[in-house]
């Protein structure tokens, strides 16, 4: 049997690449934390190059003292002129180079390197304002489900988030929080953001979601505020030419903001998305059959027995418990940082890996010989599914960081996808184990569609399931999920959401 193992990281969802990776985020508060020093550092060197430049200063005003005194008699003896344009032009030299040397460049790149990765975005928080139902006012107000967890946004705060959105041509969001940053604004003395800029962006957001009479309005609003406007008046006069004169201004409708995926009927996307809400009611008939036992069926584990708990029977689905320690999972933290890229998925019409929104995460490949945790893990793996591991796949890291998160997807490779798995010979995923390293406080639960399951995060457990049939045929149902993580621990290293996702060939 061949097995990958994959290990994964959740944490709280606040593209530029932040929010895919806990690690990032983490080097980002170093790389904040030398901001003064650094500062500091080039504040100190431009007080003595400033100093420097201020003697030159004097050592001109001297030649000009001079000059005003012996007048034109002390350039007409050719030796003091010779000494004059020497004086001046070496002392120019000088005053240009440490003019010139500010020693900024230097300083910012030193501080750069450290800041590679990019500034949260709109899809940070927006996927999970989506997939929870966040209220846009509540969480510009710093709160998660009516619990504070950060100050509140400035209406910049809500400009920057909208702008970014409309990058993107998302305008559901750029409407969402370009209207909360019009109503903070208007509160803001002074403001942080320049009503100018968010009338015309609201103003042709409402028009690319066909609002027109509301994109009429907060145009002429912002006509009326700057007459000049270079866009304002040659768009009012476009959108007149959509709306009927005589329905112009009249019997103004409710803004009609429809999220781009309700475009579509995405049936799979929804249940998603409820699962992760834990809104999936469950069957009592089906939870009453379920329960937990020892698992004893090797030498070893007589003595030290797995506890196991079932989760749901067809497809098979169970939850080891206890089975990776505090100290494995740091060492396998350690390993896996320096190595952390964006994570890829499998694109079917290029045949080839490739990165993709709906699987925002960095991942990292360990092998056995690295450390001897990797081996005790993939014994371990080894008595609690009775799968030969010797011809594993290297352990996979992938950590999910700011809104980390990966849509509906499966395990195994469909018949055509024949570079799936970069394996030579025919084979496929048998099963899938998922060691959970930690708890977050809200979301990053693991949901099956097809059968309407959710696995909330436990930490130090693992989730097993099979991904095929005995036939060896791919099984859909297995269809899964990992849910944005909205709230965890900021204070311990610990509390980013760890998975060690096995899968068995």
């Amino acid at each position: 049997m061949r097995c990958a193992l994959i290990l994964s990281l959740f944490a709280l969802r606040v593209s530029a690449h932040l929010f895919t990776s806990i690690a990032d985020l983490q080097k980002l508060l170093i790389a904040e934390r030398d901001i003064p020093n650094i500062v500091e550092q080039y504040i100190s060197l431009e007080k003595h190059r400033i100093s420097d430049l201020q003697k030159y200063v004097e050592k001109y005003e001297e030649i000009n003292e001079r000059l005003l005194k012996n007048g034109i008699n002390e350039v007409t003896n050719p030796i003091n002129a010779f000494r004059l344009i020497k004086e001046m032009s070496s002392t120019w030299k000088e005053v240009e180079h440490k003019m010139r040397n500010n020693n900024a460049d230097f300083f910012i790149q030193n501080f750069t390197k450290n800041r590679t990765t990019a500034y949260p975005t709109a899809e940070d928080l927006t996927g999970a304002e989506d997939t929870y139902r966040l209220d846009t006012s509540e969480l510009a107000s710093g709160k998660i489900r009516n619990i504070q967890y950060s100050r509140p946004f400035t209406a910049h705060d809500c400009f920057e988030i909208a702008r970014s959105a409309y990058n993107a041509e998302d305008y559901y969001h750029t409407i969402l929080w370009m209207e909360e940053a019009k109503l903070l604004v208007e509160k803001e003395d002074p403001p942080t953001a320049n009503m100018e800029d968010i009338l015309e962006y609201l103003g042709f957001s409402l028009y690319k979601q066909d609002n027109l009479k509301h994109a009429l309005k907060i145009t002429e609003e912002l006509y009326a505020m700057v007459p000049k406007h270079p866009r304002a008046k040659r768009n009012i006069k476009w959108y007149e030419e959509d709306v009927p004169h005589s329905e112009m201004r009249k019997n103004l409708p409710p803004v009609v903001n429809i999220r781009p995926d309700d475009k579509r009927n995405n049936t799979e996307r929804d249940m998603y998305e409820t699962l992760c809400r834990n809104e999936v009611p469950v069957s009592t008939k089906d939870t009453s059959k379920l329960y937990c036992y020892y698992k004893r069926d090797r030498p070893f584990l007589i003595l030290a027995p797995f506890q196991v708990e079932i989760l749901r029977f067809n497809p098979l689905a169970v939850l080891f418990k206890n089975v990776i320690y505090d100290k494995e999972i740091e060492i396998i933290q350690d390993l896996a940082k320096p190595k952390l890229s964006r994570a890829t998925v499998f694109n079917p019409d290029q045949n080839e890996p490739t990165t993709a929104s709906f699987r925002t995460s960095k991942s990292a490949w360990l092998k056995e010989w690295e450390h001897e945790v990797i081996g005790r893990i993939t014994q371990r793996i080894d008595l609690m599914t009775n799968l030969d591991q010797t011809t594993a796949e290297n352990l996979q890291i992938a950590n999910y960081g700011i809104g980390g998160h990966y849509d509906p997807h499966v395990d195994f490779a469909h018949n055509d996808e024949t570079k799936k798995f970069e394996l030579s010979g025919n084979r496929n995923r048998i099963c899938t184990v998922l060691f959970y390293m930690s708890e977050p406080i809200m979301g990053g639960a693991t949901v099956f569609t097809e059968v309407k399951t959710t696995v909330m995060p436990s930490k130090n457990d693992a989730l097993f399931w099979y991904n095929l049939y005995r036939s060896g045929e791919g099984d859909e149902r297995t269809i899964h999920a990992a849910c944005p993580v909205l709230v965890g621990d900021k204070v311990r290293p610990q509390t980013t959401l760890f998975c060690c996702n096995v899968h068995v060939f």
